[in-house]
């Protein structure tokens, strides 16, 4: 069994190279030995969120792991054989349902059957991508280049209290395609949700009123939403759709956050990608190309923005996969990524 070795302080030094080294372990089954975890941050180490993020991954393959204790800097994970079934992981906090379930999507894929994977905790939280997000613009990408997943979402959870659920149908991997994304296309729609939880509906219909307005000239059509949670929050989510690409923004309330604001910060962040010609956003770009390294076969994208995620997602990825990529442009400018070329 090969050991991969990988410094948790690289780049960015976050969760991600957390995440995309245990799904890629379990995939390739290298054994992986990772120090330095969350080094950059303030709180270092590995947050419940991260734990239920290693104790999910490992009890789908059936791991051996060392150091899977909140705050632990080093953690070992031996991978066994990934194991299909019906999954429930419950982070008990808001942590993000979303980053949990891509810590999981790699290894399920390869599994011999079918699972669904029922996630509770924060489904629309900061620092993380929304369950819509999830649903219409990564999951939608990625049935493109051949990943079949169902998604639904249960109950929404906010923070502080979460106590949201998600679940996830995961079909095995047929044949993983290559994409080319360069060219965008025309905007063809604007589509989005303006969301309350236990909170007066006027202020969704404030909330989508001020992104209407906002967002003109463009046009778009956003459905007020009162969404079931345990705890209070609102949001808003704007779906672009172009002739050859989707791209996706959020903003979340807070309290003492006018519901105009949401709507405008919204609004104002979908102008700004859409401003560039770039194919995919650029969460898009950082979640996809461990899909499209997998593949094997030559993929080229433009992405909005180059980030140090997307730069350090694909440092791990070539770690145990040997992808070979190209960055075109420069880091925070819009730019090109060629992968296996």
């Amino acid at each position: 069994m090969k050991t991969i070795e990988i410094d948790g302080s690289y780049g960015e030094g976050g969760g991600q190279i957390l995440r995309t080294a245990l799904g890629l372990s379990c995939v390739t089954g290298h054994k992986l030995k990772l120090f330095n975890i969350r080094k950059l941050r303030k709180k270092t180490g590995l947050m419940p969120q991260h734990l239920t993020c290693v104790n999910a991954v490992s009890e789908v393959c059936s791991a051996e792991v060392r150091g899977n204790e909140v705050g632990s800097t080093e953690l070992v994970f031996i991978p066994g054989k990934i194991k299909p079934g019906n999954y429930l992981f419950d982070i008990k906090t808001a942590g993000s349902t979303s980053l949990v379930f891509q810590t999981i999507l790699p290894p399920l894929l390869f599994a011999e059957s079918p699972s669904t994977v029922t996630i509770k905790g924060g489904t629309h939280v900061p620092m993380s991508p929304p369950y819509h997000y999830i649903a219409e613009v990564f999951l939608a990408m990625l049935k493109r280049i051949g990943i079949n997943v169902g998604p639904s979402i249960n109950k929404y959870g906010f923070y502080p209290k979460g106590g949201g659920e998600v679940s996830f149908k995961i079909f095995p991997l047929e044949k993983l395609k290559d994409l080319s994304a360069v060219s965008r296309g025309e905007l063809l729609s604007v589509d989005g949700y303006s969301a309350v939880s236990n909170l007066p509906l006027h202020i969704a219909e404030r909330q989508r009123n001020s992104a209407i307005q906002n967002l003109s000239p463009l046009t778009a059509n956003i459905k007020v939403l009162e969404a079931p949670s345990y705890g209070q929050g609102t949001f808003v989510f704007l779906k672009g759709v172009y002739e050859n690409g989707l791209a996706g923004v959020s903003a979340l309330g807070a309290r003492g956050k006018r519901a105009e604001d949401v709507g405008r910060e919204a609004a104002e962040a979908f102008k700004d990608s859409n401003n560039t010609p770039a194919c995919l956003d650029s969460n898009l770009a950082d979640q996809i190309v461990i899909y499209l390294s997998l593949a094997r076969e030559a993929s080229t994208f433009t992405t909005s923005r180059i980030t140090q995620h997307l730069i350090t997602n694909l440092w791990v990825i070539e770690k145990f996969l040997g992808t070979r990529y190209q960055i075109e442009d420069e880091i925070n400018s819009p730019g090109k990524v060629n992968l296996n070329a």
